[in-house]
């Protein structure tokens, strides 16, 4: 006796969290799988040189990236409940050791991995001091005058009110992924974040502090955004750091600022960052940042982000840095760097 056909159970569409999510078969859990790929081309000189001598690019620099993003909510009696997953793969085309004739690995990275239930966060995230107030524009070379480190393992609770007040309590272990020495915990004391913020439909204003557990400073941040119409926007941040700054030697006997702390990442006591988005049409928006430090670094950057079709965008983007911290090899030099962005988002 030939069985029975058994029923088939195709994909549901999930669409309580948003566009592109799916049931997984079999459970109330919805997924939502997405990412990018993209392609950058540079020439020009190094804008995040630490030296003089790392301020010429003798060819194209070339990186290909790509993304992927694993994304999961369902609803409990405790709230929503979350995770986020981001995988990172990177190639340049330099040649290093054994692969030098074919390009080389650049790396391969697990960027963010964390759970949430409602406003608690647990897990591999970037740190709060960062992401409360928000990022430095839109702009691809965002952070040469850095304003705190990235990835971290942390537990925050955000409280989301509903007249547009927020907060952050973040106790975090901090990362090394851009400083010159270990930042992270050295004890059970944790590093400690806290923020406030209200947005409304005119922008925002935020502000949010970090106490540093290991070096025992703290370093605080304000910032500003306003809707100036539906298509134009400004937005400014400034900063103030507690802990003093460091220099060192490298091999080649040329002076630099020690980057020793994970949050007063900038050069002297503070630091301003600054910028603007133009919407100038349906596909084209220009973007605009300046930043200038203590330690008399400026830098600009502009680029034009154009959407050619819906999902891929090209973005050409100058760079210029200046540096005049008399402590560094770096002092008096000046740099313009070019670049291209591809970019496929799904």
């Amino acid at each position: 006796v030939a069985p029975e056909p058994e029923a088939v159970e195709y994909v549901r569409v999930c669409d309580a969290y948003g566009a592109g999510y799916f049931y997984i078969p079999g459970t109330e859990t919805c997924l939502r799988v997405h990412g990018y790929v993209r392609y950058d081309a540079k020439g020009g000189d190094r804008v995040y040189a630490r030296t003089a001598g790392d301020l010429e690019r003798d060819t194209w620099g070339k990186n290909a990236r790509a993304t992927l993003r694993f994304s999961t909510a369902s609803e409990t009696e405790l709230g929503t409940l979350k995770t986020f997953t981001e995988l990172r793969y990177n190639w340049n085309g330099g040649g290093d050791g054994e692969e030098d004739a074919y390009g080389s690995s650049e790396n391969s990275s697990l960027r963010y991995a964390y759970i949430q239930l409602g406003g608690l966060r647990v897990g591999l995230d970037e740190s709060a001091f960062v992401t409360f107030p928000g990022y430095f524009g839109n702009v691809i070379n965002d952070d040469v005058i850095l304003a705190g480190g990235y990835r971290t393992n942390l537990i925050s609770y955000t409280f989301t009110g509903g007249n547009g007040f927020s907060a952050i309590l973040s106790l975090e272990e901090g990362g090394n992924g851009d400083s010159d020495v270990d930042v992270t915990l050295n004890d059970y004391t944790p590093h400690i974040v806290g923020g406030l913020k209200y947005a409304g439909g005119w922008g925002s204003v935020v502000a949010v502090a970090a106490y540093d557990a290991r070096n025992e400073e703290w370093a605080g941040k304000i910032r500003g955004d306003v809707n100036i119409t539906d298509r134009f926007s400004v937005w400014a941040m400034g900063g103030y750091k507690s802990n003093d700054d460091h220099y060192a030697l490298n091999d080649a006997g040329e002076s630099y600022r020690v980057i020793d702390s994970f949050y007063g990442t900038w050069g002297g006591d503070w630091a301003i960052w600054g910028g603007a988005a133009f919407k100038a049409t349906e596909k084209a928006t220009f973007n605009l940042q300046l930043a200038y430090d203590d330690s008399e670094t400026f830098e600009a950057t502009a680029n034009v982000a154009y959407q050619l079709v819906p999902g891929f965008t090209i973005t050409p983007e100058v760079t210029y840095v200046q540096w005049n911290d008399k402590n560094t090899s770096l002092d008096g030099e000046d740099a313009w760097q070019g670049m291209v962005r591809f970019q496929r988002s799904f």
